[in-house]
């Protein structure tokens, strides 16, 4: 008797069991990551809020301080920025196990494009919190601490000041990905550069808005848009040079291609 084939419902329930172990495993080990990168953060929480607080604590009046309206905040607000933190530094790996789950799926081409994408991601959200801690947040709690009316002394909640900074962090770090969301609108199709560049106007403008929404100072909101705006011209480059590379890289082939169904000898 013939030996039995699998039918095609059975291959592809085996290859889809298969792939969602594969995820298990890649989140996993990136959930591993995390965890032990919060246990070494854990062993200087103190220390990291201490840090994390400092362009406050410089800019506080005399007699300004933190303090704590919970009788737990002071152990649970360090823990909290602990595990943000491991998540934050655990992110390559967590990427990198998301590339690695992907990539095999993806031709060479693609491969060619999202890894540097991948990277660059990763190198530009870093960016966006150093430089709101370095430059956004002295400028900010500058203009904030002494803004107060006469007789109302600073006096922040640890919790409420984590929460605060968090978000920033998010929110800056986000908005330095702006150069790879316009690689990507431009390289899926969805937007063309020429309508990119005809409405920078606009684009600066609500960058303005942006900006005023997070300081209320207009040194601070320049210095807040202008690298915004600046990585929106960066990222129409990028895609600019991407586009023209896939241009040249399809006239190669159509001249390959028409190179090969040439008949021999003309």
């Amino acid at each position: 008797m013939p030996e039995a084939t699998p039918d095609r419902d059975s291959l592809g329930e085996g290859t889809l069991i298969s792939h969602l172990l594969e995820l298990r495993q890649r989140l996993l080990y990136a959930v591993v990551a995390i965890i032990v990168c919060a246990i070494g953060c854990m062993a200087f929480a103190n220390p990291l809020f201490e840090l994390v607080a400092m362009p406050l604590i410089k800019n506080l009046p005399e007699g300004g301080q933190l303090i704590s309206t919970s009788v737990a905040a002071p152990m649970f607000a360090p823990f909290k920025l602990a595990l943000y933190s491991g998540a934050f530094l655990a992110m390559p790996v967590v990427l990198y196990q998301l590339w690695a789950f992907v990539a095999p799926g993806l031709y060479r081409h693609e491969k060619r494009f999202a890894l540097p994408l991948v990277v660059s991601s990763i190198l530009l959200f870093y960016a966006g919190v150093v430089f709101a801690y370095v430059v956004i947040f002295p400028l900010l709690f500058a203009v904030l601490t002494h803004a107060a009316p006469a007789g109302v002394k600073i006096m922040t909640d640890i919790s409420e000041y984590l929460d605060f900074v968090l978000v920033m962090f998010l929110a800056i770090g986000l908005a330095f990905e702006i150069p790879v969301a316009i690689v990507l609108l431009v390289s899926t199709g969805l937007v063309r550069i020429e309508t990119l560049r005809n409405n920078r106007g606009y684009v600066l403008l609500g960058m303005c808005v942006q900006a005023a929404v997070i300081t209320p100072d207009v040194v601070s909101l320049a210095i807040i848009a202008a690298p915004m705006y600046a990585l929106y011209e960066i990222g129409m480059l990028m895609a600019l040079v991407l586009a023209r590379g896939k241009i040249a890289e399809k006239r190669a082939e159509a001249l390959a291609e028409a190179a090969a169904d040439r008949p021999p000898g003309d």
